[in-house]
This record gives C-alpha cells, sequence and structure tokens, in this order.
C-alpha cells in the first residue's frame, strides 16, 4: 500500500536577519523558504516518506520557480502546484534570544493562495494514489477562499478514504476576514483523524478550555490528559490527539515533551531540556512530521510519540524553517546520541 503523503499549504520567501540580530540591524535579509504543510512535507521525505505537496503559487515568477526547485531537491513530488494569479508570499522573523523572544511579520495578503477559490486544485488527481492528507489551521486563517479549499481538500480526501491529519496551528495576527478560528476550525476537526496541537491551540482554535495556564511556562500533565479527553469526546471522529508540550524557561531555553489520547490511552513521551536554541520555528512541523512517520512506520503509539518530540527536538539546533534531517539521527538521539559529540 502507497504511503504517500499529500500537505496543502502555502509556502513563503522567509526573510531573516542574520544570526540573533533586529529588523536590519544590519541591512540585509537571509532568505530561505518556508511554511507549516511544506515544512511537514521537507520533514517527512528526510524520513524516507514519500511526499507530495499542494499549492498555489504565481505564474512566471522566478522565486516560485525556486521554490519548487527547492521542494523537487527534497525528493518532493510538486506535480499538483497550482500557477494562478496573485503574489508570492513572504515573511519577516527575527530570531529571539534569551529574554527577547522571537518576531514574526506576516506579509501574505493578496497571495496566489489567498486569491484562490474551491475547484480551482483538482484534488482527485492530487490525491491519487496517497494514504494520508495533512492540513494545518494556518490555511484557513488566511481567506476564505483558502479556508474553502482546506475543507475542500480535508472531504475529498476523506471520501477517498485517506487518513487525515490537521495542526491546528492558531495564528491570532492571521485571522483577519470575519471568521474567527473555531467557526472554521471545528468544521476543519469534523473531518480529521489525527489532530496535532499545542495547549493554546485547543483553547484558541476549537474554543475548548484547558484548565492549565497556558503562558506559565509550566506544564500540569493532568490538566492536558482532561483537555485532550475534552477534545476526543467533543470530536468523535478523531482518533487521536497529541498535544507538544513547550516549557519556555526563555527564548533560548525550552522544555520539550508532547502527550498523545487515542481514547484508551493517554501517552507522554520522554522529555528534553533544549538549551541554545538555534531556531526554533518548525519545530511544531517537525514534530508533526514526525508522528505521522511514527504512525506509518513504526510499532506502537508510544514510539511514534517518541519519535516525533525527538525529531522536533533536534529541529531547535538547525536554522531556517525546513527540518534537515534523516531518520536514523532522530533515532541515534532515541538511543541516546545526544551529547553532541563530533561524528568521525
Amino acid at each position: 500500500m502507497s504511503e504517500t503523503v499529500v500537505t496543502f499549504g502555502e509556502i513563503m520567501l522567509r526573510l531573516a536577519p542574520p544570526g540573533f540580530e533586529r529588523f536590519l540591524q544590519s541591512p540585509l535579509f537571509v532568505a530561505t523558504f518556508g511554511g507549516g504543510e511544506a515544512n511537514v512535507a521537507v520533514a517527512l521525505a528526510g524520513f524516507g516518506v514519500p511526499a507530495r505537496y499542494v499549492t498555489v503559487l504565481p505564474p512566471n515568477h522566478p522565486v516560485a520557480d525556486a521554490v519548487i526547485a527547492q521542494l523537487r531537491g527534497f525528493g518532493i513530488d510538486t506535480a499538483p502546484v497550482v500557477r494562478a494569479k496573485g503574489r508570492m508570499g513572504a515573511y519577516y522573523v527575527e530570531a529571539g534570544a534569551n529574554q527577547r523572544p522571537s518576531k514574526v511579520v506576516y506579509d501574505r495578503e493578496s497571495s496566489a493562495i489567498a486569491l484562490a477559490k474551491p475547484g480551482d486544485i483538482d484534488w482527485a488527481a492530487s490525491l491519487a494514489g496517497a494514504r494520508w492528507f495533512h492540513v494545518t489551521g494556518i490555511t484557513p486563517a488566511i481567506s476564505q477562499g483558502a479556508a474553502d479549499l482546506a475543507l475542500e481538500g480535508a472531504a475529498k480526501a476523506r471520501a477517498l478514504g485517506l487518513t487525515v491529519s490537521c495542526d491546528l496551528n492558531y495564528r491570532k495576527n492571521l485571522w483577519k476576514y470575519g471568521k474567527s478560528a473555531p467557526e472554521v476550525m471545528r468544521e476543519l476537526v469534523k473531518l480529521t483523524d489525527v489532530a496535532i496541537a499545542n495547549e493554546e491551540d485547543c483553547q484558541k482554535a476549537l474554543g475548548i478550555q484547558a484548565e492549565a495556564d497556558v503562558e506559565s511556562g509550566s506544564l500540569d500533565v493532568a490538566a492536558y490528559r482532561g483537555l485532550t479527553g475534552r477534545v476526543l469526546r467533543e470530536f468523535p471522529n478523531l482518533k487521536i490527539i497529541a498535544i507538544t508540550l513547550r516549557e519556555s524557561k526563555s527564548a533560548s531555553h525550552n522544555g520539550w515533551s508532547a502527550c498523545l489520547h487515542d481514547g484508551q490511552e493517554f501517552l507522554m513521551s520522554r522529555h528534553y531540556d533544549i538549551t541554545h536554541i538555534v531556531d526554533r520555528v518548525g519545530g511544531g512541523d517537525c514534530f508533526a512530521g514526525g508522528l505521522i512517520y511514527g504512525l506509518l512506520r513504526l510499532p506502537s503509539r508510544q514510539e511514534a510519540l517518541e519519535f516525533a518530540v525527538a525529531a522536533s527536538c533536534l529541529k531547535h539546533s538547525i536554522p531556517g524553517d525546513f527540518a534537515r534531517l534523516s531518520a536514523d539521527e532522530v533515532k541515534g538521539l532515541l538511543k541516546g546520541g545526544g551529547s553532541g559529540r563530533v561524528q568521525r
């Protein structure tokens, strides 16, 4: 049976000052690419899972051409990418350090995917032969048309018998077109088998309150057992919900773990103390890619959860959105190879 995973969303030009500088402290930006669903596809391709990416990009645009070339370089199938009117989305990211938080500024209004609408993507062709469809809460936040496309894709994937996963990914700076996040995301989660979130996502994207204080930087495991149980009760179609648990001691120092609830068992992962963070952007996407990999290829849900947490832990050491990792590197950390010793 095919293991192909199809992801759908917007990929953007990522512009960041060098190192840990403030915006335009030096008169330059480092240009790379990034976007939640593309990050998942890159992670999966690195782990050896066939990945296919669906998006809408402007035509006759050299930067959009470079995006496709880079994704193909990772081994990702970009055949379903649609070229249509609109601009190339971008975002600016300033890496935080110590007590100064990271900062993200979006510049994606009137992008090609924001202007797209249902019917613009051939879902039958895009999903042909695939086993899994992944979307996030970022795409439905961009515009009504993008939200409708995400719902259309998830509904088609479900009708075809694919497993559907959704990373809730609440982004308060994007929900500007008149719909609240719960209005849209609750409908999308009704089409979902595997939900991925952090504690804030459940509250802000689904309107389901946690008993824990999500801003405190500390974790109450019992509260997350209750929170995941409530989500599963409200959405009986869900088979699994996984929540990443981040303890933010500072921008440079985080505790990192996750939990998973499948209605029968509540599982907790090992805990990682991540110091000297290089880039945390894309860490949650790497977790999603690792979890999908684990659920497809590993013998138990506990092992899938551990793989996802270890992979996303390693992503914190890599500049840029993309997790440039192999499955063997993640398994090396799981076996206790986290000392950072030079490998010769």
